[in-house]
């Protein structure tokens, strides 16, 4: 995918990685799903945002979240995926960690005709995020091959 603003550029995993970990951020700040800030976003935004990954990396990710939050008028929602029974989950995925989970997915399962934009919004808006944004259950902590032939079985087996 080529950078919108620097043609000659390429996108690069860094800065999928980059947006997928803001993703996770924010939708943990705001107790909403994934799909909830990746939709909010849009496509054209997650184009812009994937172009300026690199600058952005610079900043204090807090703050990022926040510029996010406000410009992209988020709500607050009610989902809070770090409320886990300890017993089965004593340590809680960090958002990076779920950064890589879904970059590597993104990666995995994009399509010849998609760039990485179509892929997060594919790739959030799918039922196997409920599972993998489960922490209660292992599934995020499959190796990535395995969670991308289950994405592309329809779920876990």
């Amino acid at each position: 995918m080529k950078n919108k603003y620097f043609p000659e550029e390429e996108i690069d995993y860094n800065d999928l990685l980059f947006v997928c970990f803001m993703i996770e951020k924010v939708a943990r700040g705001m107790h909403q799903p994934n799909r909830y800030v990746v939709n909010a976003i849009g496509y054209d935004e997650l184009v812009h945002l994937l172009s300026v990954a690199k600058a952005l990396h610079c900043e204090n990710p807090l703050d990022v979240a926040d510029e996010w939050t406000q410009y992209y008028k988020l709500e607050r929602g009610q989902s809070d995926v770090t409320a886990v029974d300890a017993e089965l989950c004593p340590r809680i995925p960090s958002a990076l960690d779920m950064g890589k989970v879904y970059a590597r997915l993104i990666l995995q399962t994009l399509g010849s005709d998609e760039d990485y934009a179509q892929g997060i919004i594919r790739v959030y808006n799918d039922d196997i995020c409920r599972t993998l944004d489960n922490y209660n259950c292992s599934a995020y902590y499959e190796p990535s091959y395995y969670i991308a032939e289950s994405y592309r079985a329809g779920g876990f087996y």
